[in-house]
C-alpha cells in the first residue's frame, strides 16, 4: 500500500539551475509559441529549451539586410533608416531574442535558449545577446556531418572544442553541449569538451536522415519521431561517463513514459528531454508522467530523485562489464530463434 502522505523530492539540479523535478520539454518547434511554453510549466515542465536559433538564419537576415540597403543607398536619405521587411517565413535573429523575452516574462521556470551552428564566426555574438534576453542558460546544438573525406576526425573533435571555448569566452550564463554518438571514442570527446568548459552535455543529437523519393528522383526530408528503444544508446553512454565529467548529464531521446524518466536518473542523468512523446499524447503528458514518477517512487521505497541518481552507472553496478565487450556475446545468445 502507498503511502500517499510521504513527501518524495522530485528536485533536481541541472547546469546549476535547481528545478522541481528532472521533467524538460527539449528544443521543438512546439516552444516556438509562448502560449505553449506556458503550458508546458502548468502541467509540470521544470524547464524548457526553446527552438534552436539555426546559423543559416542568422546568415539569410544579414544578407537580406545588405541587399535591401544597398538597393535604398539610391533614395531619399530617410529610406535607410527603415528596416525592410524578411522575404523569409523564419523567427530571425531578433525575433527569437524577443521570443527569449516573452517566454521569461510568461513563465518562472528556467528558460534555456539554443544555438545550433558549426562555425565560429560573426553569428557567435547572439550567444550573448541570448544572455542578455534574459536566458537562464545555453544550449549549443552542434549539428555537424564531416562529408569531406579529407577532414580528419582531429579536425572534427577540434571544430567541437572551438565552439565551446568561443561560446564560453562570450556568456556567463551556463553552456550546455548537445551532440551526436558518432566519435571514434565517445568518452574520450565527453572529457575534452568537459576540459573545454563545457557545463553540461545533452546525449544525444538525432541526426536526421533524408530518404528517396523514386518517382521524383529526389531526395527529401523524413521525420521519425523517436521510440524507447532509442533510449537504450543514451542509457549505456551516460552510465559510462557517469562519475568521470564535472558537466551535468542530460539525456533527450527516447523517453516515452516515466520508466524511461527513471532509468535516465540511475544511469546518471540530471534530467531527462523529451519532444516526440509530447508531440504524441500532447503537453499535458507532462502532469501523467510526474504523476507516474511519485507512484514508482513511492511503490519502490525511494524518498528522492538525487536517492537514485547514477545508482546504476557503470561505476556502481556490480558487473560493470555489462557495459563492455564481455557482454556482447550474452547478448547475441539472449535470443532464441523461433
Amino acid at each position: 500500500m502507498i503511502d500517499l502522505t510521504k513527501t518524495i523530492d522530485l528536485s533536481t539540479t541541472y547546469l546549476g539551475l535547481k528545478l522541481k523535478n528532472p521533467l524538460v520539454a527539449s528544443s521543438s518547434p512546439m516552444c516556438q509559441d509562448v502560449g505553449n511554453v506556458r503550458r508546458m510549466e502548468d502541467s509540470g515542465a521544470a524547464a524548457v529549451v526553446l527552438q534552436s536559433l539555426f546559423e543559416e538564419q542568422i546568415e539569410i537576415e544579414s544578407d537580406e539586410l545588405d541587399r535591401a540597403y544597398t538597393e535604398s543607398s539610391g533614395l531619399y536619405a530617410e529610406a535607410i533608416t527603415q528596416m525592410p521587411e524578411m522575404t523569409g517565413h523564419y523567427v530571425g535573429p531578433e525575433g527569437y531574442l524577443k521570443h527569449i523575452r516573452k517566454s521569461k516574462e510568461a513563465v518562472r521556470i528556467p528558460v534555456i535558449a539554443s544555438l545550433n551552428g558549426t562555425t565560429a564566426g560573426g553569428w557567435m555574438k547572439y550567444a550573448g545577446e541570448m544572455e542578455q534576453a534574459g536566458a537562464d542558460a545555453l544550449e549549443l546544438n552542434i549539428y555537424y556531418i564531416p562529408v569531406d573525406p579529407n577532414i580528419t576526425s582531429e579536425q572534427v573533435e577540434q571544430k567541437y572544442i572551438d565552439l565551446v571555448r568561443e561560446v564560453k569566452s562570450k556568456v556567463r550564463i551556463p553552456v550546455a553541449v548537445k551532440l551526436g554518438p558518432y566519435f571514434s571514442s565517445m568518452a574520450n570527446m565527453a572529457m575534452k569538451l568537459d576540459a573545454a568548459g563545457a557545463d553540461g552535455l545533452v546525449l544525444f543529437n538525432r541526426f536526421y536522415q533524408p530518404d528517396y523519393d523514386l518517382e521524383a528522383l529526389e531526395v527529401v526530408p523524413n521525420l521519425i519521431l523517436s521510440t524507447p528503444h532509442e533510449l537504450l544508446l543514451r542509457l549505456h553512454w551516460i552510465a559510462v561517463l557517469y562519475g568521470n565529467l564535472k558537466a551535468d548529464m542530460a539525456l533527450t531521446g527516447g523517453v516515452h513514459s516515466a520508466t524511461d524518466v527513471i532509468k535516465a536518473m540511475m544511469a546518471g542523468a540530471r534530467v531527462a528531454m523529451m519532444t516526440s512523446a509530447l508531440l504524441k499524447r500532447g503537453i499535458s503528458y507532462l502532469d501523467t508522467l510526474s504523476t507516474e514518477l511519485l507512484v514508482w517512487m513511492g511503490e519502490h521505497e525511494y524518498d528522492s530523485i538525487r536517492q537514485m541518481q547514477g545508482s546504476m552507472s557503470r561505476n556502481a553496478v556490480p558487473q560493470p562489464q555489462a557495459f563492455e565487450r564481455a557482454n556482447y556475446m550474452k547478448v547475441l545468445r539472449s535470443y532464441a530463434m523461433r
